[in-house]
């Protein structure tokens, strides 16, 4: 299965109007890997501006008023461009708008991954989107570059390739003559990369800085992560085929489905604890599999129940991992420091989150 992200900047002109041609070119090279057999899900951008196109608003209404009315004229007119043009393949698609609070109950996402299972098993392509109708503050994702990393992650995807109007990520400022093009980006490489994170649409919210950032977590939890200038001719074709384009994150070794979901609720922390060298050490370590007991920690930061999603931290204040506490902070007040008791994270429901570089 891929997950194919395609942004605005790669579908829209400046002032919002689908670019058919480009559009056109992107459906025949999935309807191309469909036919292959392989299972594809689509994140696309795009309906702000296509909503712009559509209707003259009145000069009373505030920005976040404009973007969602946009969003709501324009959602459905970009579905009907995807649909026809599908369509000249046998191909159905269906739509699923999401919110970021569709991913933080752990009930509620595992519905939407049986929902996107079921439209893969009758070969129908999933269209995601941010609905952006209804997401406002909180329920925002940082743009629609998280949420086909939260999509991916989610359905175990093999890969992710994020289209964007670049040749991906450069060391060195894209604009210098002498920046060159990473090719490869290793799970523990340390790079010192700039970004043209101002680089987005009229239309748009993503920049290559969130790019880099998801796509690091990604090939992390195991998911091959590309990005590339989705303007270029057969790119999609090129990448499936292992040819060089742009920036290719390269993947770990896989993670479960419940470390994938905890991975990615960084906003639903409710605790936090911070634990000494000993235990930072044993859980960083790359060849053996470590839980944080309470002898590693040191004391609580913020108050949690069991079940709760906790902070580790380091003494220096840094997030070291994120994980499931087995027993609330009342319980681990009196064990702090001990011996054999019981893991207070196990290793099965944590994930490391520590930034070598």
């Amino acid at each position: 299965m891929i997950v194919i992200k395609v942004g605005t900047n790669v579908i829209a002109g400046e002032d919002g109007s689908i670019d058919l041609a480009i559009l056109s070119d992107l459906v025949a090279q999935i309807a191309n890997l469909k036919e292959k057999g392989q299972q594809i899900i689509l994140v696309s951008s795009g309906a702000v501006g296509a909503g712009r196109q559509e209707i003259k608003l009145s000069k009373s209404l505030n920005r976040v008023e404009r973007r969602q009315l946009w969003a709501a004229i324009g959602q459905p007119k970009l579905l009907q461009h995807y649909m026809r043009l599908f369509e000249k393949y046998q191909i159905h698609v269906a739509q699923i708008l999401a919110t970021k609070e569709d991913f933080r109950d752990r009930k509620h996402y595992l519905h939407m991954r049986n929902c996107f299972r079921a439209l893969l098993t009758e070969n129908v392509i999933p269209i995601v989107n941010e609905n952006d109708v209804i997401a406002v503050d909180e329920l925002m994702f940082t743009d629609n570059d998280e949420l086909a990393s939260l999509v991916a992650a989610m359905m175990g995807a093999e890969a992710l390739y994020i289209l964007t109007n670049v040749d991906g990520v450069y060391e060195g400022h894209p604009d210098d003559p002498g920046a060159t093009l990473i090719r490869q980006v290793h799970p523990d490489s340390s790079l010192m990369l700039h970004f043209r994170s101002n680089q987005t649409s009229t239309f748009g919210r993503g920049g290559m800085a969130t790019k880099f950032r998801m796509s690091r977590r990604l090939a992390a939890m195991g998911i091959d992560v590309h990005i590339a200038n989705g303007k270029k001719p057969e790119v999609i074709k090129n990448l499936h085929l292992g040819k060089p384009e742009g920036t290719h994150f390269c993947r770990k070794q896989n993670i479960s489905s419940v470390k994938k979901w905890i991975a990615y609720q960084d906003q639903t922390v409710h605790g936090a604890v911070i634990v000494n060298d000993g235990a930072k050490s044993a859980l960083l370590h790359t060849n053996r599999a470590a839980s944080l007991l309470p002898v590693g920690v040191i004391s609580i930061k913020s108050p949690f129940e069991k079940g709760d999603l906790v902070n580790v931290l380091d003494k220096a204040g840094q997030i070291v991992a994120l994980g499931m506490a087995q027993y609330g902070s009342d319980a681990l007040e009196k064990y702090l420091g001990q011996n054999g008791h019981k893991a207070l994270i196990h290793y099965d429901y944590m994930v490391i989150t520590y930034e070598r570089n």
